[in-house]
């Protein structure tokens, strides 16, 4: 009798539980926000929810924060998500759960940032497209793809156009991979930002302000950003003026920036190529403005430039006594760009063999640019170096599989 009792429970705990994740189908036309809010909300772990190749219009942000689900469109091109007449500056969508996978739609004109996800560990985002389609504006949301507070990031085969601060941005987060995206008329095309063990490869930065970001600032949560690669991307024509509102950070980015590394520490750039970005390809510098949080470091420390393809660039930067500045050098600058700072001798920049570049000879953080004493780096070439294994974890890199 006792084991009938207990074979009768366990079939009625099985009969409870679903017997398979569900897929969820959303099909554009009348009524379509409204179902799709409500399978963000109803869906349980495991659940796909599809929809269907058209557009979409919204008027309301999106969120999800059920662990585990999938959201699928049919592609970046046929899957529209517009959210033109939003009302409010939300974000297009928000997911703040865990093992997330975002893949094959896009998000068109969101009032604030396009996708964000906070304190989501293990999401991925693939194949999709955030744009702001009338061009570079102010008005345009920060970000397109905006993970932050996060372990376990994957970023690919994504396009992001018309972020008034970055397209791709990852923040205070750890274990990331960005690879094989399209970023263009950003004011920043990809910016990891006090963030540890990323590898960004494969991308293709172009027409943004400044191509590849990696920054450390001070007074966030999270602090400490590094062991970041840049390997493999093509940054090419990084010519659009800067159009971040007044009081962003990145406000100060250069109209011909390639690569700008500020206050990380472990910064690996090899295997690049460079093209066409006026000011330089590859800056290295210190964090400039005022700050009292005891935590910070404002130096560039252990920043590695390895081979890397240098074509035109440095003919028009956008710097104080350019004119001086290119007579010096006869017409352009050299690819590197250092400030000169550093807090010990063994943590300075590092170039590999052939990588040419200046220096401003800074004394200190903050100096003025106009007290510089610019000339010709004489560092040391490294013939090899030894760089920490960074990216996301194989799980995720299973789960596209």
């Amino acid at each position: 009798m006792m084991m009938n009792r207990l074979a009768l429970a366990a079939a009625l705990l099985c009969s409870a539980a679903p017997l398979a994740a569900e897929t969820h189908r959303i099909e554009p036309g009348e009524g379509a926000a409204a179902r799709l809010q409500e399978a963000l909300i109803l869906a349980a772990p495991g659940d796909v929810i599809e929809i269907g190749e058209g557009r979409i219009a919204l008027t309301d942000g999106l969120s999800l924060d059920v662990d585990g689900v999938t959201v699928q469109g049919q592609g970046m091109d046929k899957t529209i998500l517009d959210f033109t007449d939003q009302q409010g500056a939300g974000e297009g969508l928000l997911v703040t759960s865990d093992n997330v996978t975002l893949r094959g739609f896009a998000i068109e004109n969101p009032k604030g940032d396009g996708i964000k996800s906070k304190g989501a560990d293990n999401i991925i985002y693939d194949s999709l497209r955030v744009e702001w389609t009338g061009g570079p504006k102010a008005s345009n949301g920060a970000y397109g793809i905006y993970p932050v507070e996060s372990t376990g990031v994957l970023v690919q085969r994504s396009k992001v156009v018309g972020a008034s601060d970055a397209g791709i941005y990852v923040g205070q987060s750890r274990d990331i991979t960005v690879r094989g995206n399209l970023v263009e008329y950003n004011v920043a095309g990809i910016e990891i930002e006090n963030s540890r063990n990323a590898l960004v490869e494969k991308n293709i930065a172009t027409r943004n302000t400044g191509g590849l970001l990696v920054f450390d600032l001070p007074g966030l949560p999270v602090m400490g950003g590094g062991n970041v690669i840049l390997r493999g991307n093509v940054v090419r024509d990084n010519d659009t003026p800067n159009f971040a509102p007044p009081g962003n950070i990145v406000a100060s980015v250069r109209r011909g920036t390639g690569a700008l590394v500020m206050a990380n520490d472990g910064v690996l750039i090899e295997n690049n190529s460079f093209e066409g970005n006026a000011t330089a390809h590859v800056m290295v510098i210190a964090y400039m403005q005022p700050f009292d949080d005891p935590r910070y470091n404002p130096h560039a420390r252990n920043v590695i430039i390895g081979p890397n393809t240098f074509g035109r660039g440095g003919d028009d930067p956008q710097l104080e006594g350019k004119e001086a500045l290119l007579a010096a050098f006869g017409g352009a600058l050299p690819p590197v760009l250092w400030d000169g700072l550093a807090q010990s001798p063994e943590s300075a920049l590092k170039i590999a063999p052939g990588v040419t570049g200046w220096t401003l000879n800074l004394a200190q953080p903050g100096q003025s640019i106009a007290e510089a004493r610019p000339g010709p780096l004489m560092l040391a070439p490294v013939e090899s170096w030894q760089f920490p294994e960074v990216g996301a974890p194989a799980a995720l890199e299973a789960r596209l599989k």
